[in-house]
């Protein structure tokens, strides 16, 4: 019997979370690297997701803390959607994406893992990126490590912000 080793997600299943907003403290952090966060915006930030669905799973995290849409000024909601755009377009380029999930949960009820603090998810997707794991051991399979994704993604998120890229 093969096994599959995922020990940093053992903190996420077993509840294990850190005092205070986890998105707060990266973002107040000044180790991007080591918090995956591959752009900073006046507003908003680009972060790999540190539990992804899908190698290259990201995120766009407003710098404010809120826990609602309609709470976000108008800039920060602008930006956060130029991100967005931003984030397809480099899974898009940098892991040849053939379609991709956006996606954010407002509120428990939603689904939202942490609920006062929200973010966009960017899911890149392949033809046949599911399978028998997914289906009937409700276990997905994410063939690349963050530091990896990091390293191939952030070139191509420098890239795009230093060509005016703005969605």
């Amino acid at each position: 019997m093969e096994r599959m080793w995922a020990p940093w997600r053992f903190g996420y299943v077993t509840g294990e979370r850190p005092d205070g907003c986890v998105f707060c403290a990266k973002i107040n952090s000044d180790d991007d690297a080591a918090n995956h966060i591959l752009h900073r915006g006046e507003h908003c930030v680009i972060m790999l997701n540190r539990y992804p669905y899908n190698s290259g799973h990201l995120m766009v995290v407003p710098n404010e803390h809120v826990g609602d849409l309609c709470d976000l000024t108008a800039e920060a909601a602008g930006e956060l959607w130029e991100l967005t755009a931003v984030a397809v377009e480099t899974v898009r380029r940098a892991l040849k994406a053939q379609g991709v999930n956006l996606g954010m949960n407002l509120g428990e009820a939603a689904g939202a893992g942490i609920c006062d603090h929200i973010h966009m998810h960017i899911v890149p997707r392949w033809s046949g990126d599911t399978n028998y794991m997914t289906t009937v051991s409700q276990t997905r399979v994410v063939p690349q490590s963050l530091e990896d994704s990091y390293n191939q993604l952030r070139p191509v998120v420098e890239e795009l912000m230093s060509s005016g890229h703005e969605g």
